[in-house]
């Protein structure tokens, strides 16, 4: 083995974790309410959660192929360089560094404080100070070196377990309202195919995280046998997990009192345990929220530090620095937290997700067709894992991005317009420095 080829250590089980640990967020305690208000009735809400995590099974299943034919660092952005030239590889990491990171941190501060402010009993005025002081703190937290923020990481994914499984548990058994609050199955007032087409957007921030178990290919002992598997029941556990905590809501509270909440968890939480038990509950949501804030916070700082060592962003030269001590990139940290706390005044955090969603599936379609440009372009490639009953999966995986895609446009074209336009504003600034681009030892052999 080479001294730059990864070490082949990763087995079914670990692969499991791994991506049940990626996927599984704070959207789960909070999408609910923007589920079952897009869809006014239990039944297509439930339908939503099922078609997400089947277009996601089929996404998964799709960009491992890409991952595994072109293992290189730098992920989705490695892929669509290799696939379709560097202006769209540039455009990505240009969207992940304006949109995609800070809207998630900004989202997931906003969520924090929500529920941070109805455990304490504040007012709605101090969901934006503890939000934007909470994002800050980690920024700092994280420039303090990996470890810290690797260990945050360790107790808050211990920490979402918890009130998961005893909602799900407790909810279940204990919650009054039974199988007629999972009916009726469409509202009168609600178009089929845009209500579940805008639940399935708020679905998608949930699932999210499923495009990065395809890095792990390379580290697997048996990518071709295993990566599926791992991919298959990873997601169809978390689908499972899903399903479970939404039917425990709906058994405890029905689906318009859900949607008319901003902490939905905590709220069914406090029926079935007591105010007591409640905040127990609720205090391991925050701690779950609070380690997926974390997660994104120590990934996004690095994404515009990767891009200016490199050369491609405007300020690169003090984007790439270091901290001197800790050997962070605190430069970065400090775009990106600027970024967040401007989102973070918006104070919306639906609409914050909706748009990061709908700007990164944009990137995730076209990571689903490189695997038919590949396939024809580049035959010669070594597939040590190939998608499973294609061209099948990949299609169901490009026709469910593109109704998200197309949903988005057509419901809210404001906040489709404005992705759009920030991601394309990443053109010009691609062409600026494109002579002053560095390629990595890696690209250039």
């Amino acid at each position: 083995m080479s001294k730059n080829e990864l070490k082949k250590e990763i087995g079914l089980v670990p692969a499991l974790a791994i991506v049940i640990g990626m996927v599984i967020g704070g959207g789960v305690f909070f999408k609910p309410t923007a589920v079952f208000t897009a869809t006014g009735a239990p039944g297509l809400g439930m339908m939503a959660w099922v078609l997400g995590g089947i277009i996601s099974v089929a996404g998964g299943l799709t960009a491992a192929e890409v991952s595994a034919a072109i293992p290189k660092t730098g992920g989705m952005v490695a892929y669509l360089n290799e696939t379709y030239g560097d202006v769209w590889g540039y455009l990505l990491g240009w969207a992940q560094t304006v949109i995609y990171f800070p809207a998630n941190i900004a989202a997931l501060g906003i969520i924090f404080a929500t529920q941070a402010v109805s455990l304490l009993a504040l007012g709605d005025g101090m969901i934006i100070p503890i939000a934007i002081i909470t994002t800050i703190f980690l920024i700092c937290m994280n420039s303090l070196g990996s470890k810290t923020g690797g260990a945050i990481q360790t107790v808050a994914t211990v920490a979402k377990l918890v009130p998961l499984f005893a909602i799900i548990l407790v909810g279940l058994t204990k919650g009054d309202g039974g199988v007629v609050r999972l009916f009726p199955m469409t509202a009168a007032d609600h178009p089929i195919g845009t209500s579940l087409g805008s639940a399935l957007v708020a679905t998608m921030f949930a699932y999210d995280g499923w495009i990065n178990v395809g890095a792990i290919a390379g580290e697997m002992k048996n990518p071709g046998k295993d990566l599926p598997k791992a991919i298959i029941g990873g997601i169809s556990v978390v689908m499972a997990i899903y399903l479970l905590i939404n039917v425990a809501y709906l058994f405890v509270l029905p689906a318009t009192t859900l949607a008319a909440t901003k902490t939905p968890a905590a709220d069914v939480a406090s029926v079935i345990f007591g105010p007591g038990g409640g905040k127990i509950i609720t205090i391991g949501i925050l701690i779950s929220i609070f380690g997926s804030l974390n997660g994104y916070i120590m990934t996004g700082m690095r994404i515009p530090y990767a891009m200016a060592v490199e050369n491609k962003l405007p300020f690169s030269n003090w984007l790439g620095k270091l901290h001197p001590t800790f050997k962070t990139p605190i430069n970065s940290g400090i775009l990106i937290g600027v970024i967040s706390i401007l989102l973070i005044f918006s104070g919306k955090f639906d609409q914050l997700t909706d748009l990061l969603i709908f700007v990164i599936w944009i990137f995730y379609v076209m990571t689903f067709c490189a695997v038919f440009t590949l396939r024809k372009n580049r035959p010669e490639l070594h597939r040590p894992y190939k998608v499973p009953l294609y061209p099948v999966i990949p299609a169901i995986a490009i026709i469910g991005g593109l109704y998200i895609i197309l949903n988005t446009l057509f419901t809210q074209p404001m906040n489709a317009g404005l992705g759009l336009v920030a991601t394309l504003i990443g053109y010009p600034v691609y062409k600026s420095r494109k002579d002053k681009f560095i390629k990595s030892d890696e690209d250039i052999a």
